[in-house]
């Protein structure tokens, strides 16, 4: 229940004020953990939050509490809430989690491939990524927001509306979504060798899906997800590219 200022913060604005601004509150407080603007179990308090976002004190709170709901925050036993630490061995069981999940939405997609519009758009997703210069400064912005795509468009495809919920919890956590590790590998070694493992995938998963081939398509789509992993693996031993990795400052490396 919400305190009585709260409550009556929360009667002086319309619904859909409140769910804006707790909407930005969320994607401002989650972009200064994932950068590393708080420390590992550091406590996080509601009224600072208030003046480095500019908003008021309710669209906080709220956003405080999904952040805890999805696992970037430990809420207290009475109250207030605590930046939460990884051991490495969550941080790959997440993504060993997501390649099930994203396996599961590509066997979805080729059983219940319905038309040609969707294989259309990845191909077309597959045509722009490949046609870029490898993955620099200048090229990961976009490679990101196209590879985003590319595996929305699997989801869409796949029907599920639990697999879309599940997908996104557990890509709200640092680390564990599609896109996660494309900067890191552009400063790695062999940046170029495994981006052109990413891009045979891609047009695995869609020659799979276009033949109806749900347990090939399932099969690439969990591999697919693992060359995260390989990348953070790599990523362990190069300070500078952990650093970069989103959420990487909240894993403690002292936990395997």
């Amino acid at each position: 229940m919400p305190k009585p200022s709260q409550a009556s913060e929360l009667r002086a604005l319309p619904a859909v004020d409140v769910n804006s601004q707790t909407a930005r509150a969320f994607i401002g407080i989650r972009e200064l953990l994932l950068h590393g603007a708080f420390a590992r179990g550091e406590r996080i308090s509601e009224l600072p939050l208030v003046a480095r976002l500019g908003m008021s004190r309710t669209p906080i709170r709220l956003a405080l509490e999904r952040l805890a709901h999805i696992g970037l925050l430990d809420a207290g036993a009475t109250s207030g809430f605590t930046v939460r630490e990884f051991a490495l061995r969550e941080v790959l069981d997440a993504i060993e989690l997501r390649g099930v999940l994203e396996g599961t939405a590509a066997r979805l997609a080729a059983e219940r491939l319905s038309g040609e519009a969707g294989l259309d758009a990845l191909r077309r997703y597959c045509d722009d990524m490949e046609a870029l210069d490898g993955l620099t400064i200048h090229t990961f912005a976009r490679y990101m927001d196209l590879n985003g795509s590319f595996h929305l468009r699997i989801l869409d495809m796949a029907g599920s509306e639990m697999l879309r919920r599940a997908l996104q919890q557990v890509n709200s956590l640092p680390f564990a979504s599609p896109s996660a590790m494309v900067f890191p590998t552009s400063i790695l070694p062999r940046s170029g060798e495994t981006l052109a493992i990413a891009l045979e995938h891609h047009r695995a998963l869609v020659e799979a899906i276009a033949r109806r081939q749900s347990t090939r398509a399932e099969s690439v789509g969990r591999e697919h997800a693992y060359l995260a992993r390989r990348v953070l693996e790599v990523a362990l031993s190069n300070t500078d590219a952990l650093r970069r990795v989103p959420g990487g400052s909240l894993i403690d490396l002292s936990r395997r």
